[in-house]
């Protein structure tokens, strides 16, 4: 039959099968992200080491800063040492401020061991020192700081302003003024009738014998510079001499005027 003879296969023909005749779409190939990744980091890197790229601006800015100095460096480095510096200064005044809060504290609290209301000073200095003592122990009851703190107080402002006085700090002559000032209330405050005024007086005396030291080369008269201008007596007028002419002539000698 024919079409057992069409299916009969040819000796040496290759047969092919059914399926070949149809197209087959090709084998999709697998993307490698990594290596996309990292191709095109180094592509970056060397666009940014290259002339002109940010890294390598970046550098020539550094590399040249110690040559341009403070003003002529650029900004960006400028900006970098002040936020660097500015965070040192922060972290050494936080480790500071709790030192010295806690060693203020104990210098306060445990260092003067004073009595308030005692009286252990004797001669002059008890007619200044115990009306001081006295007017702080009844003062300081209903405070958060005891009285032995508050007069040790005292005393500090009265010495600063002493010391840095003498070595002409306008700060520490106006802490003077007003501890002499606050001193001679108390003591006016704190002493008994009879002796007030003398008490107070003799603290005024005091004070103002310790201002020589604490107020020296002040004065309280206006210092007036007057400028005195030098006098000229001799004016000084330049003049410009044309000498004149001797014509090709003259066996006189004589000069006769230049003519316009």
């Amino acid at each position: 039959m024919a079409d057992h003879n069409d299916r009969t296969q040819i000796p040496g023909q290759r047969q092919e099968s059914p399926a070949a005749n149809f197209p087959q779409s090709p084998a999709a190939k697998p993307t490698d992200t990594s290596t996309s990744w990292r191709a095109d980091l180094r592509e970056w890197w060397d666009a940014a080491w290259s002339q002109g790229g940010i890294l390598h601006g970046r550098w020539e800015d550094l590399r040249q800063a110690h040559e341009l100095g403070w003003h002529e460096m650029a900004n960006w480095i400028k900006t970098a040492i002040a936020l660097a510096g500015l965070a040192v200064v922060v972290l050494l005044l936080d480790g500071a401020a709790t030192v010295l809060a806690d060693a203020l504290h104990r210098l306060l609290t445990a260092a003067p061991r004073v009595q308030i209301g005692t009286d252990t000073s004797t001669g002059v200095v008890a007619v200044v020192d115990q009306p001081v003592r006295d007017y702080i122990a009844q003062h300081s009851a209903g405070l958060a700081v005891s009285g032995s703190t508050l007069y040790t107080l005292w005393q500090a402002a009265g010495l600063t302003g002493l010391i840095f006085g003498f070595l002409r700090s306008t700060a520490a002559r106006l802490l003077w003024l007003a501890w002499g000032a606050s001193s001679a209330a108390m003591i006016w405050s704190a002493s008994s009738e009879p002796g007030r005024a003398l008490a107070t007086g003799i603290a005024v005396a005091v004070w103002l014998l310790a201002s020589a030291f604490a107020l020296r080369g002040l004065q309280l008269r206006r210092a007036v510079v007057v400028h005195v201008a030098p006098r000229i007596r001799n004016e000084i007028r330049p003049q410009i001499h044309v000498p004149a002419d001797r014509p090709a002539d003259d066996t006189t000698g004589n000069v006769h005027q230049l003519q316009r």
